[in-house]
């Protein structure tokens, strides 16, 4: 039997049953974001940053994206003061949308970014297991965890611990769903937000893969509207 493959068939009919309204909300943000020219700002430390680059850079999404970079790769995201630090760098323009990705959402790192976030007045969608994040103690002094600064939340449902399979014999569980999910609810909002900027008469600005031929030409013409803001670091 291909076991993670029925465990994902499961996760997959659960964010269907419980996320559906959620995404609609979200890509309703997001064509808004970008028809009043803002851009989507995704982030994500450690192994969420897996989620982050889903909608940034790739054939088929918007190019109206950009990841902040944690240059740290997660090793301080346990830290106060990091998040805030980082978003000193990162240029916040007043119609921009945000995503943050943490499946368990109580570490300073992501939390100090939301707040900052909200702080602008910018909208906030949070990428988390919110079951997981409510059961979990904040490791911020605050508190607070992810979710609470979230406009919406798309829950991934995945377990504690994010690893969900277990193997007789190994007292550890294995294989993540976490960023199966992330893909699957991150894919279906940029899926929707196209959609409704189309049906708005507005142009959505989509990468065409680079290996099309004509696509890397296209994407630099398109890239050249928006370059100021998607390549500030």
């Amino acid at each position: 039997m291909l076991t993670f493959f029925e465990e994902c068939k499961r996760l997959t009919k659960l964010l269907e049953e419980n996320e559906s309204g959620n995404i609609t909300k979200a890509a309703k943000i997001t064509a808004s974001a970008i028809m009043n020219g803002g851009i989507i700002q995704s982030f994500g430390s450690g192994h969420s940053y897996a989620a982050a680059i889903e909608i940034s850079g790739r054939a088929g999404g918007l190019i109206t994206t950009k990841v902040i970079m944690d240059p740290a790769g997660g090793m301080y995201e346990q830290c106060e003061g990091v998040g805030k630090t980082l978003m000193h760098k990162v240029q916040i323009n007043e119609c921009d949308v945000f995503f943050l990705i943490s499946n368990s959402g109580r570490n300073p790192m992501a939390i100090e970014m939301a707040k900052e976030i909200k702080e602008h007045g910018n909208k906030l969608i949070v990428v988390t297991s919110l079951d997981v994040s409510k059961r979990a103690e904040s490791r911020h002094s605050s508190g607070k965890k992810l979710y609470e600064f979230a406009d919406v939340i798309l829950d991934n449902h995945s377990a504690f611990g994010d690893a969900s399979l277990d193997i007789d014999g190994l007292d550890t569980r294995v294989c993540g769903t976490s960023s199966f999910a992330a893909v699957l609810l991150l894919q279906q909002t940029m899926y929707e937000a196209i959609q409704l900027m189309v049906e708005e008469g507005y142009e959505p600005p989509v990468y065409l893969s680079a290996n099309i031929d004509g696509g890397h030409e296209r994407n630099l013409q398109i890239e050249k509207h928006y370059a100021e803001r998607i390549f500030h670091i």
